[in-house]
């Protein structure tokens, strides 16, 4: 379990980016976090994965405080972190990637659960460099399999949609819906009803502060029709 206790975050230049945030994510589920452009959805997710500085109060994870560590030492404690735009590296192949990831050399068979996971063929894939050659939805589906052969508690996913056709889109909802019910816990930042509706929970953040966290089916609805105070408008992308 993730516990997020009075988590707060400002700049010197700016008002409070994220305020008192209180949170608790059980471990096995599907949580997606969704609210307006600039109202704290990132910045929760960098914060949790120790990407950003100066965050006060507390970040339990299955009971242990990592609020003190850094980026790596949080890595090593459980939590993957799946950027927005997925880096590309010259000369370092999949195979490569997911043996990184994984912290050994995989066998084939290995190789081909974690690839067919995301949908990619392992003939096609393991020796293609992590580069430009690969399309926006093909670098999001490696990086999620890179996400998998850590096998971590939590893996955070930051706005997975961004910058990528509507069918590498229909491919990563198939992909995350197929994932929520494993033994990692995924929290996912979107705003895309597609995904929303394969959350288990939702979590709407606008102005930095938790507006609404409960069941999908309980917060959907109302989100929606824009019950919630300072949600976002939900985006209609592969809706059909």
């Amino acid at each position: 379990m993730l516990e997020l206790q009075n988590i707060s975050w400002s700049l010197p230049e700016r008002s409070d980016i994220l305020r008192d945030v209180n949170l608790k994510l059980e471990d096995g589920k599907l949580t997606v976090v969704t609210g307006p452009n600039g109202g704290g959805k990132t910045s929760l997710a960098k914060a949790i994965a120790g990407l950003i500085p100066s965050v006060t109060g507390r970040i339990l994870l299955d009971g242990e405080d990592i609020s003190d560590y850094n980026v790596t030492q949080r890595a090593h404690a459980g939590v993957s972190f799946g950027f927005q735009q997925p880096v590309r590296f010259k000369g370092i192949t999949v195979r490569m990637m997911l043996d990184i990831a994984a912290g050994r050399e995989l066998n084939m068979d290995e190789l081909c659960d974690l690839l067919g996971k995301v949908g990619l063929c392992t003939v096609d894939y393991i020796d293609r460099d992590v580069d430009g050659s690969l399309s926006g939805g093909e670098i999001k589906r490696v990086e999620i399999a890179t996400v998998l052969a850590r096998g971590t508690k939590l893996s955070i996913f930051d706005e997975p949609e961004a910058g990528i056709d509507i069918w590498s889109f229909n491919g990563l909802v198939d992909v995350f819906e197929k994932l929520k019910n494993g033994d990692q816990s995924l929290l996912v930042i979107s705003h895309q009803e597609r995904i929303l509706n394969i959350a288990d929970d939702i979590v709407v953040i606008a102005d930095g502060r938790i507006r609404e966290h409960g069941p999908k089916d309980s917060v959907l609805p109302r989100l929606l029709e824009g019950e919630i105070a300072g949600h976002c408008p939900v985006g209609r992308l592969a809706t059909a």
